[in-house]
This record gives C-alpha cells, structure tokens and sequence, in this order.
C-alpha cells in the first residue's frame, strides 16, 4: 500500500492545479452552450448558482477530509458514514463513473474543438476518434508516474487559466460590453435544471479530496485548495460566459453548443483569436483529462484495496493501481464512441448529484457530529442537490426521455452488481479501515 500512494508528493499550488485543471477542462468548453439551452439568456447567472451549490457540498468534503485525510477520497467518507455496504460501495462507483463520464465528455469536446480549428463537421466521426486518442495519450501520461502529473497539471492549469480568462476579457472588449444573448428566457425550471451542469462545471473539487492522504499539510491544505479552486473558476466562467453572450445571440449560442466559445471567439476576436480559443480548448481539454484519469485510477484502486469493489487484472502485469487506469481509459473510450456530449453531460449529471446526496445524508446521520459539521449545511446541500436533480430530470424527461431510462437502469445495476458482490464476499467491519 505505502509503495503506491506517495505521501505529501502534492502541494497546495499543486492541489489547486489538480482542482482547477478538471473544472476548466470541461466545464466551460462543454457546457456553456448546453447551459445557455437549459437556462435561456440567464446562463452566466447558472454558473453562480452551480458555484453556491458545490460550495454547500464542499462543506462535507471539506470537514471529512480535515478530520479523515486519504487517498481513497469519497470511498473512504462513504465507508465511514455507511460502513462497507452496498449503499457505500454502490454511491463510490457512482462517483468513480461520473468521473470517468466527465472524462469523455472531455475526450469528446476535444474531437469538435480540432475539427473546428480544420473547418471539420462537428458530427463527423472523427469526433470520437479524436476523443479516444486523446484519452490514449492520457494513459501514457500517467503511467509514466506521480510528479510528471503534478508538474504537467500546474503548468497546464496556469496556462489555462490565464489563457481563458484573457479569452473572456478580450471578447468583453471587443463586443463593447453589450449582451447580445438577451431574450429567450426559459423560465425557472429551465434555469434550475441548468444548475444540474454548471455543477459538473465545478465538480473537479472532489479530485483534491481523492489525493488528500498525498497533499501536504492534509488537515488544513485541502479546504483551502478546494475554496481556492471553486473560487478561480467561478470567476473565470463569467468572464467567458459574459464574453460569449457578448458577441453571440442565444440562437447561435445553442446553435453551436458543442463548440460556443470557438463559435464566439471569431465574431469577437477574428481568425486569430478563433485559432488561440481553439488550441486553448484543446490544451485544457488535454490537461483535464490527464488529471482526471490519474483520479479516477486512484479511487478505483482505493475500493479494491477496501474490498468494496471486485477486481480481476485479466492476465495484466503490474499493481492494482495500473489495472485500474486500463479500467477507467477502457470504459471512458466507450462512452466517448458511443454517446455525444449533451447525453454524456446528462449521464455525468445524474450519477454525480443522486452520489453527492447518499454522501451527504451519510454524514448528516452518522457522522456529523464527531467531524463538527452543522448539521444545517448538510441538509441545505441535500435540499439543493435534490432540487437541482428533479429539475434537471424533469428537462430531460421531456426531451430526451431515453437519457433518463439510462440514467436511473444505470445506478440500478451498479446497486445491484455492488450488492451480489457484497453478499459473496463480505467485509468485515475492520478491514482495510483507512484512516
């Protein structure tokens, strides 16, 4: 176990870098048009209102990694809420799947955004070709080990950062500061349902927690690098959403929604700014998936360590932890040839919030009081994400029906898979009990 996990290998501006690397990755390259679909002319506003929610859910996080610091993340908070039980490991591969959907969301963005720099279709199938490359690259990368993904992230994550917040400013100044994308409200139920996928743009927080047993100064370094990380991006996606508004009215936003800010770069910033925004996607999209993969990979091997999940390395050399990065680059691949972004993001959308609900009413009735959490945070982040999630299931209900049928057969069969699982090998309360 100790040779795997490299203790105070991650600092604070490395955290932060890990944090703000998955958000920026996908969140506002993805989504934005999505977003401006669900919650009409107010969609910068739904990127505050995602932002205060993944602020309540952080609480949890936060007072569970202060008190427990671990690499294993969200499976060891869910262990100690519920014990190892099918609710525990169920709700940890409902994580571990949402991260690993989010990943070919971000594979998936990448394919459109190089097609665009090309004047390629965005529906041509090279779009999931492109994807699986990228996510190919990213294996490589991380099997190459900890510090290059900790250099590589915060040198990507600056360079992101920067480069898209000078995107969202340029675009400001060029369109003279007048919003084009007014009109077109969509009501309430609209901009409540967009909730759903600007909080996929600020759930990358949860990847700190996964590293916590790695970060330095654990008990106090990783509040801080999530309240950092929530805080840079939440800044950066105005900028950029009040860019695209600026120089797109909604019909085009929606229009482009695979590639918004592509499509709002060239009207704003001409042929150059369009190829700058372009390679901008692609670094961030790159960038987030390295450290989305080395996540992911990280937590899976964490449930098998607890006995929580199965495992078998079908023939494969090597630790559990290279087992489970074939895993996580395997199922992302999939998703990524076989689903395009809206229903990826619906998917992510739907595994994330049902996980952060079971996560929170854990804590609330098990643990609160021996971490000091306010129990009124908690189920105030219960009642938003609940909100938030009939909403959005409600959108999509309405639109894409299959979507949702997939969503909930989905979380019904890992349940199920966890619970025979469970029965035929159980775990007895002192297993593996990471602290």
């Amino acid at each position: 176990m100790a040779k795997e996990y490299e203790k105070s290998s991650i600092t604070l501006p490395g955290a932060v870098a890990m944090g703000t690397g998955v958000m920026i990755g996908a969140g506002i390259f993805a989504l934005t048009g999505q977003i401006a679909e669900l919650a009409g002319s107010l969609f910068p506003l739904s990127f505050v209102a995602g932002a205060v929610v993944s602020a309540f859910s952080a609480y949890t996080y936060i007072k569970m990694s202060n008190a427990f610091p671990s690499a294993g993340g969200i499976g060891m908070i869910l262990k100690k809420a519920y014990g190892p039980t099918t609710v525990a490991a169920g709700a940890s591969l409902l994580m571990a799947l949402s991260m690993v959907i989010n990943e070919s969301l971000v594979a998936r963005t990448f394919g459109t955004y190089t097609l665009q720099a090309f004047g390629g279709d965005p529906d041509s199938v090279l779009v999931p070709v492109l994807g699986v490359g990228l996510i190919i690259f990213a294996y490589l990368v991380n099997v190459s080990g900890n510090r290059s993904v900790g250099l590589l992230s915060i040198v990507m994550a600056v360079i992101k950062v920067g480069g898209i917040a000078l995107f969202g400013a340029a675009g400001l100044w060029a369109s003279g500061i007048s919003f084009e994308a007014a009109g077109g409200d969509a009501g309430a139920g609209g901009f409540v349902a967009s909730v759903a996928l600007s909080i996929l743009a600020f759930k990358g927080f949860t990847t700190i927690t996964n590293s916590g047993a790695e970060i330095t100064d654990p008990h106090r370094n990783v509040g801080r690098a999530i309240v950092l990380s929530i805080a840079i991006c939440v800044v950066v996606y105005l900028l950029v959403a009040f860019a695209v508004g600026s120089s797109l009215p909604l019909d085009r936003i929606v229009a482009a929604k695979d590639y918004a800010l592509a499509e709002a770069a060239q009207p704003a910033l001409g042929q150059i700014g369009f190829y700058l925004t372009v390679a901008l996607a692609l670094v961030a999209t790159a960038s987030g998936l390295i450290a989305s993969v080395f996540a992911v990979s990280r937590m899976l091997a964490m449930l098998t360590d607890m006995k929580m999940i199965p495992h078998s390395h079908f023939g494969m050399p090597g630790t559990i932890k290279d087992h489970t990065l074939v895993y996580t680059v395997v199922i992302a691949g999939f998703l990524t040839v076989f689903f395009d972004l809206s229903r990826i993001a619906s998917l992510g959308a739907f595994f994330y919030l049902v996980m952060d609900i079971v996560i929170h009413w854990g804590v609330f009735r098990h643990l609160r009081r021996e971490i000091g959490a306010r129990g009124w945070v908690l189920l105030t982040a219960i009642v938003l994400d609940a909100a938030v999630l009939a909403a959005f299931a409600a959108m999509k209900w309405q639109s894409d029906p299959l979507i949702v049928v997939i969503g909930i057969v989905g979380m019904a069969l890992v349940f199920l898979f966890v619970r025979v699982f469970l029965a035929r090998n159980p775990v007895r309360e002192g297993d593996h009990d990471h602290h």
